[in-house]
């Protein structure tokens, strides 16, 4: 299997897992939202210590320990963290549809810090696509009578853990594993906590609800880990193109699977939001072509 095939694949694989997701964390339901959190911080440590170690890349992750590194690791983390809490809730509070919203939205945003605080170019036909993205959120805002906070804090949230960690500098597996390194001493500090409340569902549930809770590390870890082969083999455009398809599966489950309600002014909202991320897309892949065509000419 040739490199770019091995990338696409691996691209492919990380959003599928992404896209399915909200069908693992209807599985464990019964668990409150933050203890699924803490169970995902906990696992994920432990499964990509065990990455690492398989990797050889202990010495790697030892010499990411800086002082520099942990203030961004640490920050990031929270953020991080703060997203996959909300995530979860939503998911299993019936707002799947507005999650897929606002990972649509996601590159829109992570586009507006980038111009703002990375002084990086925006197109017109980019600044275009912001508009009528935040058209559509200003539709469903106001025709469906209630503010899309859900799925604009996830959107932000994660477009602010990505500038954070392109601040950082680490890869996605060390990068990752010291946040969670961080996160990990005060949610199994609250897993005792839980333990001698008698409240710690991992204790009193049975043997599938253990093993799905040992399991969020991961499913949080595998995408990751195919999403660096990606990166690593195939063109960024590609990828940045291919991320749809886990929002996309979000919302179709939000639809067809789970009956959540959709009205009138969310497909007048999704329709505007689909268009702008075409656009964006589109303009996208040009500009790139463009750059790439003018370097093959010098």
């Amino acid at each position: 299997m040739n490199n770019k095939l091995k990338g696409l694949l691996s691209a492919i694989f990380a959003f599928l897992i992404w896209g399915f997701l909200p069908l693992y964390w209807k599985l464990v339901k019964v668990i409150p939202a933050f203890e699924i959190l803490i169970h995902r911080i906990i696992w994920s440590t432990v499964f990509l210590f065990i990455i690492l170690i398989f990797q050889k890349r202990l010495r790697e992750f030892a010499s990411a320990l800086s002082f520099k590194n942990l203030k961004i690791s640490f920050l990031s983390g929270i953020i991080v963290g703060g997203n996959w809490l909300l995530y979860i809730w939503a998911v299993n509070s019936g707002y799947v549809i507005e999650t897929s919203l606002g990972y649509y939205i996601n590159p829109l945003i992570s586009v507006v810090i980038g111009s703002i605080f990375f002084k990086e170019n925006l197109s017109y036909t980019q600044i275009f696509a912001v508009i009528v993205a935040s058209t559509g959120v200003m539709i469903l805002t106001l025709g469906y009578g209630r503010f899309p906070w859900i799925a604009l804090t996830l959107a932000i949230s994660f477009a602010v853990y990505g500038s954070l960690r392109k601040i950082s500098n680490l890869g996605p597996i060390i990068g990752l594993q010291v946040e969670t390194f961080i996160l990990v001493i005060p949610a199994t500090f609250y897993f005792f906590i839980l333990f001698n409340n008698n409240s710690n569902h991992f204790v009193s549930l049975g043997i599938f609800y253990k093993l799905m809770l040992a399991g969020a590390g991961i499913v949080t870890a595998l995408p990751l880990l195919f999403f660096a082969e990606a990166v690593r083999n195939i063109n960024l455009s590609t990828v940045g193109m291919l991320q749809y398809i886990g929002p996309t599966i979000n919302f179709l489950l939000g639809v067809f699977l789970f009956k959540e309600e959709f009205t009138i002014y969310h497909l007048y909202a999704f329709i505007l939001i689909w268009v702008a991320v075409i656009i964006f897309s589109t303009n996208t892949l040009l500009l790139q072509y463009k750059r790439k065509t003018a370097l093959q000419n010098r």
